[in-house]
């Protein structure tokens, strides 16, 4: 029974021995016909299995192969090896699933994650899988935490909807129309009301719009769920599908948002600090041994425990997007022209702009405010000076922009007004407006890609070896 079984993180954690004990998990090695390597998934270290030889069927010593399931009965005993202080000696070993030496392509050594990406059905048996998607349970799970002790309310927001929250028009349309078909109106267009909704809709690219309905009346929301993005870009950094943590604060000015980013995510890093050092530290290896392989210059900085501990103990740098702008006018990448882009008031920085002033100028993580409207969303708060909003980015070394967020404009008539000069239809949000009318307050909110927090607290280069079945352009595997 399931109730009898022990996990291995709970056996090796402690330092108990002298009794029985039923463990069951996959064979990671099997050594010498006597020592099995065994894991079961609650930890990056393994629980040493020593059996007899001698009085194992031979049958069942044919079994035990690497990833094959097994069960065992046994005693936890004192080790006499290195780097473990107890191991179980078998009386009782049933193999429970077979595994085909032959065939099976996790084999007992190093593996590309290029190779790993290809069989990322099975990538959750290694180690540095193991222990990115152990991190990762560990931040959703702080998620929740450190809103549910703030008061907020976890709010669903709809995964299909008919707005485009940024404005940026690269959505997946939802439909049940007949694509060879397809229904259309006197004028040659599809007709939508023939749709399953009777209207054009798409996969989300954000809550943060209804989540300001549900602020503008429960005070304080958070959402937390997938949304998606047609962008046709395949680098390191992109998802089509990924998770994203959007809290709507009523209330809130600039600055309480700005407080709110930067405790939240002292508070998830402390959360993992202290739930998987484990994982971290073989992390932290790993890292080391493939950043070896580098020059010195493109090497982390700081190691990757210390760097996590660096953004525990410095309160973020604040600085406006026009101190940002003539910081970078002043460096010296741009007076040697090293950077790829221009660098002037006006431009939306890029990631090699962000990195610059966390990694370099300032050294620490940085919050950007007041950005020029012009390349920023509609809803955001408008500045006196009619030429920035109140909106803030959270930049953190080796990510870049990790946050983003802003005030919301609660003013009708401003919000009203900057809608017609971007052309966008008042009806479609006339639900959005309706807040501006009846109770409005300051509010504000932000969004954390929540794949690019993990990214940085795992130490990983690739945002699809962050996320269990990445989708990206061309790639919707299983």
């Amino acid at each position: 029974m399931i109730k009898t079984r022990k996990k291995v993180q709970e056996i090796i954690s402690g330092d108990a021995i002298d009794y029985e004990v039923t463990v069951k998990g996959w064979v990671r090695t099997f050594r010498s016909n006597r020592f099995i390597a065994l894991n079961d998934g609650s930890s990056v270290k393994s629980l040493q299995i020593v059996i007899d030889y001698e009085k194992t069927n031979p049958e069942t010593l044919k079994g035990i192969t690497t990833g094959a399931a097994v069960k065992i009965i046994g005693k936890v005993v004192a080790s006499p090896g290195k780097g473990q202080n107890v191991e179980v000696h078998a009386d009782e070993i049933l193999v429970l699933g077979k595994s085909d030496a032959n065939e099976y392509p996790l084999q007992p050594k190093k593996h590309s994650l290029d190779f790993l990406r290809d069989i990322a059905h099975l990538r959750f048996r290694t180690n540095t899988f193991g222990a990115i998607f152990r991190i990762r349970h560990s931040l959703a799970f702080a998620v929740h935490q450190f809103f549910n002790e703030k008061g907020f309310v976890y709010l669903h927001t709809p995964v299909i909807t008919a707005s485009d929250a940024e404005g940026a028009g690269e959505m997946f349309r939802v439909t049940t129309l007949d694509s060879y078909d397809v229904p259309k109106t006197e004028e040659g267009k599809i007709d939508f009301k023939q749709d399953f909704f009777g209207r054009s809709t798409n996969l989300t690219v954000s809550g943060q719009l209804e989540g300001e309905l549900g602020a503008l009346a429960l005070g304080d929301i958070y959402t937390f769920g997938p949304t998606f993005r047609a962008e046709n870009s395949n680098t390191t950094r992109h998802l089509s599908e990924f998770w994203m943590i959007e809290p709507e604060m009523a209330f809130y000015d600039l600055e309480d948002d700005m407080d709110l980013a930067e405790d939240m995510l002292k508070y998830l890093i402390d959360y993992v600090l202290k739930h998987n050092k484990d994982d971290l530290e073989f992390l932290e290896q790993r890292l080391l041994k493939e950043e070896k392989q580098l020059p010195q210059k493109d090497r982390s900085p700081m190691a990757l425990l210390e760097k996590l501990q660096f953004c525990l103990e410095n309160d973020f740098q604040r600085i406006s997007y026009t101190e940002a702008i003539d910081v970078l006018m002043k460096s010296k990448p741009y007076k040697k022209k090293k950077f790829k882009y221009d660098v002037s008031w006006g431009v939306d920085l890029q990631s090699e702009h962000e990195r610059y002033l966390v990694e370099k100028h300032f050294k620490k993580p940085v919050i950007i405010t007041d950005y020029p409207k012009d390349i920023k969303a509609f809803y955001m708060k408008q500045n006196e000076d009619d030429k920035t909003v109140g909106a803030m980015d959270v930049l953190f070394p080796g990510i870049g922009e990790i946050i983003g967020g802003s005030q919301r404009e609660e003013d009708l008539d401003k919000l009203q007004q900057r809608m017609k000069e971007l052309d966008m239809p008042e009806k479609e949000l006339a639900w959005y407006l309706d807040t501006r009318k009846f109770g409005s307050c300051p509010h504000a909110g932000y969004g954390l890609g929540f794949e690019r927090l993990i990214l940085f607290v795992t130490g990983m280069k690739n945002i699809r070896d962050v996320i269990p079945f990445p989708r990206t352009p061309k790639n919707a595997h299983f």
